[in-house]
């Protein structure tokens, strides 16, 4: 239960200490006295979000703490997940800087907002500030009639099993896209792998084919230079040739006189064998070149395919080139075929979701049966509310596919009078009949759905009389088994309070202030005559009043 409520520097409220009991706790105060800031400043323990806006002093951080007493509602498995210490006695505290920014401890342990809702929400059913527990709202709707079909285990057992089947969903689709993503860089990478393989590329070819085109290109003239050669040197009417025989035979006679004669001749003779070589080799060259036009044009295709494949693929040389397909040929095999895993996942899927869909059919057939039970229940709380010609119907529509909370969809649908047709509550309840709906239905569930601190901002909307007295009723008895916090305009409610509190507002040297005071029992009567008939009080609305606490 909420034990203490501790506000500092927040809207209007300067400091504001607020000790709260079990049992039915009623706060009252005029209009725009600060019951809603109240509210507020609980919604930063319950995790919303908040800015500078609500700073009192602009110049000082906003404080906010509540103290619960937690040692019956088995949360340490809670506070074990998320790694906090577990104490018996519960300490939420938001703390908001100058320049907006927050901050929340849980036993003076940082932690973030998402941490705290889900913390708080197994605490405090705070109504005018979550939709999940909005009588509109299909997801309350739904957990309403599985609180009254005592679903709710196999309901946490299916919610978890769905939060995996939507996980393994999203892992497939992830998959499937990456198998979609790899096949179609292998077929690109194929493609190019198919290029090479067709072009047999061989290292060092590039230089070697550029060597033989170019002497193919000059063959004509190697031919020529080369027999020119040939002639000059050994086959001619006066060859190199033969006027070195002829210096040699002039040198021979007294080249044994003189060494470096000797050594003169000798070498003579060797340059006249060197170019008998030389001739015969050039010869050879220009007999073995021939111009071939055919050829030329293969070696220009084949330069051309490596010349293509290099500047499509951003290099230089044939040796980066064939470095770039030995890197293909290595991002090939090392694809994984991603066609088993899909496969398992598949398989996986479709045995959770066998499984989701026998849970669903057990879980609908639960909610049929509770249905008729809610619906009686409902009317019979009603009617001594003034509505006695209303009824709540529960249409419960099968799904195809199994969904958040089974298989089902549930509206709550509305008569208000005789004669008058079904429809949904948004369409057709007033104010007035939805805060009765709100009550009845809330105090049907309390105990199910574990809401150990029930909070009802002017529940009491659009009724009045008998009918709030009820209501007031109604409130006192759920405050046996709960925690029950109503700020209300209603003196008919207001007198069933085992503690009322009073917001009112004061004036400051500079500014207005709210301060909130518990009420004694002279003060209450006051305070609910004041309801009943203004300020100050008739002597008959006094009357009154001791008459309501009596």
């Amino acid at each position: 239960m909420l034990k203490r409520l501790e506000i500092q520097n927040y809207a209007i409220i300067e400091s504001l200490d607020l000790r709260l009991e079990n049992g039915l706790t009623i706060i009252t105060g005029e209009t725009g006295a600060g019951k809603s800031i109240l509210l507020g400043a609980l919604g930063l323990i319950m995790g919303n979000r908040a800015d500078s806006r609500v700073l009192y002093q602009t110049d000082q951080k906003c404080y906010v703490e509540a103290t619960f007493d937690i040692s019956e509602y088995n949360l340490q498995d809670f506070f074990k997940k998320e790694e906090l210490e577990y104490e018996e006695e519960l300490i939420i505290r938001r703390v908001i800087n100058t320049s907006g920014k927050s901050r929340a401890f849980i036993n003076d342990e940082p932690t973030t907002l998402s941490i705290l809702k889900e913390l708080t929400e197994q605490l405090v059913d705070l109504h005018q500030q979550f939709d999940t527990l909005d009588l509109h709202s299909v997801s309350f709707q739904t957990k309403t009639i599985d609180a009254i079909a005592g679903n709710l285990e196999i309901v946490e057992a299916y919610n978890e099993e769905y939060r995996h089947f939507q996980k393994i969903k999203r892992q497939l689709n992830v998959l499937v896209e990456e198998h979609k993503q790899a096949n179609q860089e292998m077929d690109f990478l194929s493609f190019q792998m198919n290029e090479f393989n067709e072009a047999e590329l061989m290292n060092g070819e590039k230089e070697e084919k550029e060597q033989l085109l170019e002497k193919l290109s000059n063959a004509e003239d190697i031919q020529r230079v080369g027999t020119m050669i040939y002639h000059r040197i050994e086959d001619g009417e006066m060859t190199v040739n033969d006027t070195l025989t002829d210096l040699g035979n002039e040198l021979s006679s007294f080249a044994s006189a003189d060494k470096e004669l000797e050594s003169l001749y000798e070498r003579l003779i060797s340059a006249q064998e060197e170019l008998r070589d030389l001739a015969l080799a050039a010869q050879r060259i220009a007999d073995n070149t021939e111009f071939d036009e055919g050829h030329i044009e293969e070696l220009k295709q084949r330069l051309d395919l490596i010349y293509r494949l290099e500047k499509k693929h951003h290099v230089g040389s044939l040796e980066e080139l064939l470095e770039v397909q030995d890197d293909i040929a290595r991002r090939l095999d090392s694809f994984g075929d991603l066609s088993e895993n899909i496969a398992k996942l598949e398989k996986e899927i479709s045995k959770v979701e066998k499984s989701l869909i026998d849970k669903a059919v057990v879980i609908r057939k639960s909610r049929e049966k509770a249905i008729p039970e809610f619906e009686k229940a409902i009317h019979e709380m009603l009617v001594p509310l003034s509505m006695e010609n209303a009824f709540v119907k529960v249409e419960m529509e099968a799904l195809d596919s199994p969904g958040p909370s089974g298989m089902d969809k549930i509206t709550f649908l509305f008569s208000p009078n005789k004669g008058s047709s079904y429809k949904p509550l948004k369409d057709i309840a007033s104010g007035g009949e939805i805060s009765r709906l709100t009550l009845c239905i809330k105090s049907l569930i309390a105990d199910a759905m574990t809401l150990p601190t029930l909070i009802f901002d002017e529940i009491d909307t659009g009724v009045s009389g008998e009918v709030a007295s009820r209501m007031g009723e109604i409130l006192s008895k759920l405050s046996d088994g709960h925690q029950i916090i109503s700020i209300t305009h209603s003196p008919q409610i207001a007198a069933k309070a085992d503690k009322h509190y009073f917001v009112h507002k004061h004036d400051k040297e500079d500014r207005t202030v709210t301060a909130v005071k518990l009420l004694q029992k002279e003060e209450r009567i006051i305070e609910i005559a004041k309801m009943l008939s203004g300020n100050p009080p008739s002597d008959a609305a006094i009357a009154n009043a001791k008459d309501l606490l009596s």
